[in-house]
């Protein structure tokens, strides 16, 4: 990776509006009562240079260089820092967007951790703690409408627009669009990647290979290299690899996890898959997992594939009044908010009492200031479920993951794991 220059002139360009200069400048210079002078007179604190994406999150943070060795974790003798956290307070207060990336695809909390800031990195992890939250909390409420009711006022509007037009003849004609130069915009470098739906991925065509499980935009579904974090799950879920007991993973992939459930001898054994192409895999002669596996339970429907989207077949599973001694998630395509509604609405009725639950933790984990506010995030709503939550960390040998579209990553469009330590989670009731 090339070295970064984190000087000023290379970080706030000439490309930049007089508005926008301004906000840097003083946001670099931790300079915060002018800053506060200028948003409150109109200026902005999401404003980026248009071409470096520099925001005046990263300017306060980078002003700061990078830390000394000696420095310690709280930073409280460093000045700089103290300057820079009044600043970024500040910024904060008034709208400052943490996950902002700049042109070396960075969010100000990457340029903290890479500049050894530890203080202002916990400032940007705890923004962004707070902005999903906040997140989660607006999704359950009805967007808010600011104009009249479609149904009953859009006529009338158009109408009286009509009327108006006919009685002022003389009226200046509006501006043509087209005419109106816009002033330049910072273009994240991710700014092409779209998330996949569920949908999408449901609908998409897969392939198998020894290493990995992709769907037809060669998005990497599951790896082969996950396999060290499935055993480790395996170990958590079910301590001293007790045979017998009752289990549940919803999402099958490659078999990976549930493979190594198999070897435990359970006595109950589902799995949930939705996506046709893993179940045309499951239903082929020869699958471990197939027709004659269910066959072999120790009772009629003990071992089971539920071919289905969780969200349906739960409730029923719930209805038949199924419990499990060790549940694991790891579906894809699907954001935090449906692993949420999986914890908090159906594993209270799912789990045994003495039981442990477990997800393929990969939220966020292209990058670590996202996964670190994962992790709070997680914490916060296991409580709201009334289930505590450990984490048990792991290095990930990264050879071979190190670089996109190479080693582990050959013939998969995106590198969805940047990370050199797994954090499991294994959850378990309070009491």
């Amino acid at each position: 990776m090339a070295a970064i220059d984190d000087s000023m002139p290379a970080r706030i360009s000439g490309d930049c509006s007089d508005d926008i200069r301004q906000v840097l400048y003083h946001a670099w210079g931790h300079d915060r009562d002018e800053l506060k002078a200028l948003l409150r007179s109109g200026g902005s604190a999401v404003v980026q240079d248009p071409k470096t994406g520099e925001t005046p999150l990263h300017a306060a943070i980078r002003a700061c260089g990078p830390a000394s060795p000696d420095d310690d974790d709280d930073e409280e003798e460093d000045g700089c820092v103290e300057e820079a956290r009044g600043v970024i307070q500040e910024l904060f207060l008034n709208g400052a967007i943490w996950n902002d990336v700049d042109s070396n695809n960075e969010t100000p909390g990457c340029v903290a951790l890479r500049l050894g800031r530890k203080a202002l990195y916990n400032m940007c992890v705890d923004a962004g703690v707070r902005a999903e939250l906040l997140f989660a909390l607006m999704g359950g409420y009805e967007k808010l409408s600011s104009g009249p009711d479609e149904d009953e006022g859009e006529g009338e509007g158009e109408e009286a627009e009509h009327e108006t037009n006919e009685e002022m003849p003389d009226a200046e004609p509006e501006a043509d669009p087209e005419a109106v130069v816009e002033a330049p915009k910072f273009v994240p470098p991710d700014a092409g990647e779209k998330p996949v739906t569920s949908e999408e991925y449901l609908n998409s065509e897969l392939t198998y290979d020894d290493n990995k499980l992709v769907d037809s935009d060669l998005n990497g579904v599951m790896m082969a290299w996950e396999t060290d974090i499935m055993r480790r799950s395996v170990a958590a879920l079910i301590p001293d690899s007790a045979p017998g007991k009752r289990i549940l993973n919803v999402g099958f992939g490659m078999g990976i996890v549930d493979g190594m459930f198999a070897d435990l001898k359970p006595s109950r054994h589902h799995i949930i898959e939705a996506h046709p192409s893993v179940l045309n895999h499951l239903s082929q002669e020869g699958s471990k997992f197939g027709p004659e596996w269910e066959k072999s339970g120790p009772e009629e429907g003990a071992f089971k594939v539920h071919k289905g989207r969780w969200q349906d077949i739960l409730p029923q599973l719930l209805v038949e009044g199924e419990v499990y001694d060790a549940i694991y998630f790891d579906t894809f395509g699907e954001d935090y908010s449906q692993l949420r509604l999986f914890f908090t609405e159906y594993v209270i009725g799912l789990m045994d009492q003495e039981g442990r639950f477990s997800f393929f933790n990969g939220l966020g984990a292209d990058r670590k200031i996202c996964y670190d506010v994962y992790t709070k995030v997680v914490e916060m709503d296991c409580i709201e479920a009334s289930l505590d939550v450990e984490w048990e960390e792991s290095n990930v040998d990264m050879a071979g993951l190190d670089q996109a579209g190479k080693g582990e990553w050959e013939g998969v469009r995106r590198r969805y794991w940047t990370l050199d330590t797994y954090r499991l989670p294994i959850c378990t009731f309070m009491g």
